[in-house]
């Protein structure tokens, strides 16, 4: 058997990861999306185990809305990304922040 410690050391090494993701690469926007999805993912595990060891469905609940979001938030994301390298052709985010008004 799985005990709930197991699962929530699994969470804090995925959410450990994406922040070094996040903190160490500051140049590719699509890093810093997968970074993003993997801190969700993170945060879902602990809903689901905590889920599990209290018998309570709530936890199940929240994790199907927070896939909705992680879904549009991929998607939008990409969508808005292609649209920037047609007109800079480049994904660097350092040479994306002429964008600001």
């Amino acid at each position: 058997m799985i005990a709930l410690s197991d699962y929530l050391v699994v969470s804090a090494i995925l959410f450990a990861i994406a922040v070094a993701g996040l903190v160490l690469n500051r140049k590719n926007v699509i890093i810093l999306l997968m970074c993003v999805e993997l801190m969700l993912l993170a945060v879902n595990t602990n809903f689901i185990a905590f889920s599990r060891y209290l018998g309570d469905t709530a936890g199940q609940i929240f994790v199907f809305f927070i896939l909705t979001v992680a879904a549009a938030e991929a998607a939008i994301g990409l969508a808005i990304l292609v649209v920037l390298f047609r007109n800079r052709n480049t994904i660097n985010v350092e040479e994306l922040d002429h964008l600001k008004g």
